[in-house]
């Protein structure tokens, strides 16, 4: 995806630059090609950004560390400010305090907006934290029956190996 040069988006049809994507994203690694539509409209001082798309991703289960395949779908909406001081870093404190309504997204009214870049974000977002291959994953369980009628789980084997050796006293 090629980056959008937002002056130029003010020239546009209704203001609003519409990309078909069908490819795979740099840094995310999806099974299917990332296919959806990203539109970008020139709202005079900031950009709306919206997406429709979806990917298939693997992951690995958080608790028997199986993998499986997670279908990943993407519907937002963003807004991204336009300021003539978006980029400015020199002469800022190394440290300074930020109110929660200054936490916005902002770009200079004459620079670039990456499209690709800003997708890859929006699909890292959507990424599920809690990665469960089910909801009823019983998790790392070695059912053994010599050593116990309860599940071990297989991560403590060697210990229960070594402890077996110690006599009891």
């Amino acid at each position: 995806m090629d980056a959008i040069l937002i002056p130029q988006l003010t020239k546009a049809p209704e203001r609003t630059e519409e990309i078909q994507v069908q490819e795979f994203l740099p840094g995310l690694e999806t099974l299917t090609p990332v296919r959806g539509v990203i539109q970008v409209k020139h709202q005079g001082n900031y950009l709306e950004v919206s997406c429709q798309a979806e990917a298939i991703v693997t992951c690995t289960c958080n608790r028997c560390l199986q993998q499986y395949n997670h279908r990943v779908v993407l519907n937002t909406q963003e807004i991204i400010w336009l300021d003539e001081t978006a980029n400015q870093t020199e002469d800022l404190p190394l440290e300074r305090e930020v109110a929660v309504e200054d936490l916005l997204e902002t770009l200079v009214p004459d620079g670039y907006f990456y499209p690709s870049e800003w997708l890859y974000e929006q699909m890292c977002l959507t990424l599920p934290q809690r990665q469960l291959c089910n909801i009823n994953c019983p998790g790392i369980l070695n059912t053994a029956p010599s050593l116990s009628d309860q599940p071990i789980d297989s991560r403590w084997a060697s210990l229960e190996a070594l402890k077996k050796q110690i006599p009891d006293n």
